[in-house]
């Protein structure tokens, strides 16, 4: 079979294992070169997969003598504006691994740049391809438990990485709550209004910035998304999925974050005047998915590709998850309420 995507993929340290891994899976793909400004990260990979393609410390000229049409950008987040920018500049479609860019401004001007060039540009947002969370998220577009008015995630983990981290000044909020936060869109189906954040470092932390956050977000349909992090909490840890509580005005989700969820919904006839109503459980739909977390995101990009439209985690839809990371952390620095569609606007 022809091969239709030649691949580069920029950045060669463990995340990209699983990028190349996926590609090695489709006939339809190569790897046809590998960048990283350490040459020795990019040797090594080539022979644990066992690639036969040249190395680069530069993306452009990686495209240029390779003629790669789409970029794997599995680089550090500083590297993300800079790598995608040139890499649509010169004709290739970006398919990037979280964050989508470092500030607002780089943002938008990858959104503005994919939209300009005709290119795809989206971001490795692995959590929704998940069948808990979709199974979630069905109880909530069904109608199951009705209008949304609140929902709810609480994310409490001791992760010791050590490194990079652990100096971050607001580690929480910039490495790991857009995983929270864009599966907040995902259930509700709504983008964030403002936000509230007060953000600090509890007792115990072994981080230099602040590893915990409580956020308050309004969101376009006018509900509220209440979020309770901790990167420093030892003892009765949550799934890396959060736990989570979706109330609306006929019942209420839970989802632990590790089985399906369930509701719980006002049983006929319960608003009659009673104190306490009563409730049915409602289990939530088994579903299932043949490529879930980064392949199941890796499948819908490619899918989009094949197909001509945007993927579910275009940079045009995955701003609005940035927005909720950057807003929060200047909520947190300002101590202020911050409108979100004025903070995108820059």
């Amino acid at each position: 079979m022809t091969t239709d995507y030649r691949i580069v993929v920029a950045g060669c340290g463990g995340m990209a294992n699983a990028w190349v891994d996926y590609a090695l899976s489709r006939s339809d793909a190569s790897i046809v070169g590998l960048v990283d400004i350490k040459p020795e990260a990019a040797i090594a990979l080539a022979e644990r997969k066992g690639l036969s393609c040249p190395v680069f410390a530069d993306i452009r000229e990686a495209i240029a003598e390779t003629k790669a049409n789409l970029v794997f950008d599995v680089s550090i987040p500083a590297s993300h504006f800079g790598i995608a920018s040139a890499a649509m500049e010169l004709g290739s479609n970006v398919f990037s691994e979280k964050p989508l860019a470092e500030t607002m401004r780089q943002c938008s001007d990858l959104v503005r740049l994919s939209e300009k060039l005709g290119r795809t540009h989206a971001v490795m947002q692995n959590r929704r391809y998940d069948p808990r969370i979709r199974s979630l998220r069905k109880l909530v577009t069904d109608g199951t438990i009705g209008k949304v008015g609140y929902l709810g995630a609480d994310f409490f983990l001791g992760p010791h990485f050590g490194g990079f981290r652990d100096a971050m000044e607001s580690p929480l909020l910039l490495d790991m709550a857009i995983h929270t936060f864009d599966q907040a869109r995902l259930i509700t189906g709504a983008n964030p209004v403002s936000v509230y954040c007060h953000e600090f470092n509890p007792p115990g932390s072994w981080y230099s910035g602040g590893a915990m956050a409580l956020c308050i977000f309004e969101m376009s349909d006018g509900s509220v998304f209440d979020y309770r992090g901790s990167w420093c909490a030892e003892g009765a840890p949550t799934s890396w999925e959060a736990a989570w509580r979706v109330v609306g005005d006929k019942g209420t989700a839970i989802w632990d974050g590790k089985e399906f969820p369930y509701a719980e919904t006002l049983a006929p006839g319960s608003q009659e005047g009673k104190f306490l109503n009563e409730y049915n459980k409602v289990e939530g739909e088994k579903i299932d998915m043949p490529f879930t977390f980064h392949n199941g995101c890796l499948q819908e990009m490619f899918a989009a590709l094949a197909e001509g439209r945007q993927p579910e985690t275009a940079g045009s839809d995955n701003i609005h998850s940035m927005a909720m990371v950057l807003a929060a952390v200047e909520s947190a620095r300002s101590g202020m309420k911050v409108d979100i569609s004025t903070y995108m606007k820059g």
